[in-house]
């Protein structure tokens, strides 16, 4: 699928890329991109491609990530990792306020909501939808979240187009698409063929447009514009695993008390690597701190999961005791009432949660069993 811009294409060498690194840095954005961290493809803070994880990819399945070599030299030669655009505009662990009594009195102090200007790079379409289901989450309703709102301004999206999907992908059961076609500001297609190793640069916003036009780049040929749309029917294509939607809310508001329920929890860890990983979870938890013989408190948010028994504590009381209400909890919501509260469902097809699972539980297979073994066991 093309991308939806009135902006030119173009070509910008692979001996030129850290100049669009340069470029980002002199506008001052801290650069994050992709780059190996305890065995791992995640985002991190980048200074050139040589931090990239150059000819690397990885073989991904139900809970397996494995690092491999690549016959190549491409630079986002890879599927998505554990970390997304979360870890930024929802950060793990965040100070909310701060209080220290000074001269007998309580001074309060707020966290600063100016976050640094960043640029990720090398997000791919999926994390694009997460990010546009996040919002509906934090920017929507009468209570936006103040720092969501000052990263989410500060934040400049590079994608990439995804060339060779994970068998864990289904982004296209949920209204996405291996390459984006809007919602970013900059978005490359790697190309690597007898012509050389490149990259198509695609402008998406006016501020995309003003950071390729710094670059030393060509127009690109319409023999490159059919090479990427060639690229992004290929991984389309490959895309393999599916995940029937049709009247999904229903069939699970309406099977509770199906069996399938019971017999994944026989093999849930309720660890909660699934929201960890997930882009779109959101669930936290607000605690408040203080050092003996201090004479300041803290509020602190930190990420929290629904897989955690203590999550569901409710006036003295554990709501969800069991790690199969826990389960049915997080998925129901995730596919069902998610789009009740904000209208879209909370997943994107990214595979995270299936790759990133211990027990290699795939949330596509526990739909299809409850669609299979019939439905309406709630009578």
């Amino acid at each position: 699928m093309e991308a939806i811009t009135d902006y030119p294409a173009s070509i910008l060498q692979r001996s030129d890329f850290d100049r669009l690194l340069e470029a980002l840095r002199v506008r001052g954005y801290l650069t994050v991109g992709p780059r190996i961290v305890d065995g791992a493809i995640v985002l991190d803070e980048v200074h050139s491609i040589t931090d990239f994880p150059i000819g690397r990819s990885a073989q991904i399945g139900a809970g397996m990530y494995r690092l491999t070599q690549r016959a190549d030299k491409a630079v986002f030669g890879y599927v998505v990792g554990p970390t997304s655009a979360k870890k930024w505009l929802f950060p793990p662990k965040r100070t909310l306020w701060r209080a220290k009594i000074e001269e007998g009195k309580a001074a309060f102090q707020t966290s600063p909501q100016v976050p640094q200007k960043t640029a990720l790079i090398g997000l791919r379409a999926c994390d694009l939808q997460a990010i546009a289901v996040q919002d509906k989450v934090f920017l929507q309703g009468s209570h936006p979240d103040p720092y969501y709102k000052s990263m989410r301004q500060r934040l400049l999206l590079v994608v990439v187009d995804c060339a060779e999907p994970a068998p864990t992908c289904f982004c296209t059961s949920v209204g996405g698409n291996p390459a984006a076609n809007r919602g970013y500001d900059v978005r490359i297609t790697e190309l690597l063929d007898e012509a050389g190793h490149r990259f198509i640069l695609q402008p998406g916003s006016e501020l995309g447009l003003e950071i390729v036009g710094a670059l030393p780049t060509l127009a690109a040929t319409s023999q490159e514009l059919a090479h990427r749309e060639s690229i992004n029917q290929d991984a389309e294509t490959a895309i393999t695993k599916h995940l029937d939607t049709t009247g999904i809310k229903e069939l699970l508001y309406d099977n509770a008390q199906h069996p399938r329920w019971t017999e994944v929890a026989s093999r849930c860890l309720a660890c909660g690597n699934c929201t960890m990983a997930c882009p779109t979870c959101f669930c936290s938890s607000v605690d408040t701190k203080t050092d003996l013989g201090s004479s300041e408190i803290r509020q602190e948010r930190s990420w929290d999961s629904c897989f955690n028994e203590d999550f569901s504590y409710i006036h003295g009381g554990v709501v969800r005791l069991s790690t199969m209400s826990r389960y049915r909890q997080w998925m129901t919501h995730k596919l069902a009432s998610w789009t009740d509260q904000f209208g879209v469902m909370g997943c994107v097809g990214c595979g995270r949660c299936i790759a990133w699972c211990p027990v290699g539980i795939d949330i596509t297979e526990e739909v299809a069993a409850i669609r299979s073994q019939g439905a309406n066991t709630n009578a």
